[in-house]
């Protein structure tokens, strides 16, 4: 069969519904400054989908450093890969930054955080290792699997117990061979807001002989004393093998590192083809990368406020009669029960009449009955975006309780033309 033919024949679990969902549910335009409230279809939304934990994205000092370092550099300085002429003092000060803030010996830059993840897997291991993952990890930590040419064992989702069976598995399996065993955890997971049990993780290397590389793309910036992660949160840093972070979600910009001891760092820049093979992160991003840090490590209100905003959100959904299950990070999401379609007449109710907008987990992606509403707090958000978005929730769940949302794809069009007399905001 011809290659084309077939995946026009097949669209995959969600590609089915593009023709419907395109540019609403999903690939949406959010414009305007970036912040709790930006425009979607020409109209003001409070928005809980940006990973602008401390509010970076928008901060005048980022801003005008970023305009800076544009101006200066351009966005094609340095050329080339690093290891060939795309290295800079600057690239390695912010390496400095990064492995000091989050207590290792050296750091590694990433083009990207997803990229970095997917190619540090397949640098790491070789086919007579073995990875022993928990069971929901992020998509690059799996992509990174589908590489890994040796034997995996996944555990239930911070189930410590059921990692060290899977431990127990991995160590016979090695028994006479080269291999060794890397665990792969995250420090927040993005979907359920739990942390991970990094710290038990770490005990357990009291009994068995592994590697532990921790994906703390949530915790960076937002866990610990100091925003430096997961590992200062639970007292366990030096436990941490290779911890890794992304630019995308408290740093609000493009690029992700590694970091770990200098005899691996310097593993890592010599064999990682994806940065290799691949050019420099550019000054630009590597400047404006100094000064978020220096931020991060100055302005502790920008933690604070995030922080006062998680509760404020968290508990008032508590308060309300909300599942948010066992989150204990600012990631808050927002359990209910619904079928698709009724689901997502209350997405389209939300953005159109009240003027929320949030990002919605439906089948395929979980089993069918359950939806998640998944809410993200961060250091912009105000007391009015949690009280109307507080007010709207309410309103919207007890109408899918009452069945008022139809069991039909939503006219999205034509709820757009016949907006409800009840809105928020």
């Amino acid at each position: 069969m011809d290659i084309f033919a077939k995946i026009k024949k097949d669209r995959g679990p969600i590609g089915q519904y593009q023709d419907l969902a395109h540019e609403y549910f999903a690939f949406p335009k959010l414009e305007g400054e970036i912040g709790s409230r930006m425009k979607f279809n020409g109209k003001e939304k409070i928005v809980w989908s940006l990973n602008n934990y401390l509010g970076l994205a928008n901060h005048p000092e980022i801003r005008k450093a970023d305009a800076d370092a544009t101006a200066e550099y351009g966005l094609a300085y340095p050329m080339g890969a690093r290891m060939m002429s795309g290295n800079s003092n600057n690239h390695d000060q912010l390496e400095k930054e990064f492995a000091q803030h989050v207590g290792k010996e050296d750091a590694m830059l990433l083009n990207f955080g997803y990229q970095g993840m997917v190619s540090a897997i397949d640098t790491i291991v070789s086919r007579h290792d073995v990875i022993v993952y928990d069971a929901e990890s992020h998509a690059c930590i799996l992509d990174g699997l589908r590489l890994h040419p040796g034997m995996r064992y996944k555990f239930n989702h911070n189930d410590v117990a059921d990692c060290e069976k899977q431990l127990q598995r991995a160590t016979k399996f090695i028994e006479g061979t080269p291999g060794g065993i890397l665990v792969i955890t995250e420090g927040v997971f993005g979907m359920n807001g739990n942390q991970g049990k990094v710290k038990e993780l770490v005990a357990l290397k009291e009994k068995y002989d592994f590697r532990l590389f921790v994906d703390d793309a949530h915790g960076f910036g937002t866990m610990g004393k100091t925003g430096g992660g997961i590992g200062e949160e639970q007292d366990c840093t030096d436990g941490i093998d290779l911890y890794f972070s992304t630019f995308a979600k408290s740093l609000a910009g493009v690029g992700g590192f590694i970091a770990a001891d200098k005899d691996v760092l310097y593993f890592l820049r010599y064999n990682m083809r994806s940065q290799i093979f691949a050019k420099s992160l550019p000054m630009a991003m590597v400047v404006g990368g100094l000064k978020r840090m220096e931020l991060i490590r100055t302005m502790p209100e920008l933690r604070e406020k995030l922080w006062d905003n998680v509760n404020k959100l968290q508990q008032g959904l508590k308060e309300r009669g909300f599942n948010i299950g066992t989150t204990n990070t600012p990631v808050t999401p927002v359990y209910m029960e619904g079928e698709l379609h009724p689901a997502l007449q209350m997405i389209v109710d939300l953005r159109e009449n009240y003027n929320i907008f949030c990002s919605v987990v439906v089948y395929p992606v979980i089993p069918k009955g359950q939806i998640i509403l998944r809410l993200i707090p961060t250091a912009v958000h105000t007391d009015e975006d949690i009280k109307q978005t507080l007010e709207a929730f309410s309103i919207v769940s007890e109408k899918l309780k009452n069945g008022e949302y139809p069991d039909v794809f939503p006219d999205i069009k034509d709820l757009m033309v016949h907006k409800t007399d009840t809105q928020v905001g």
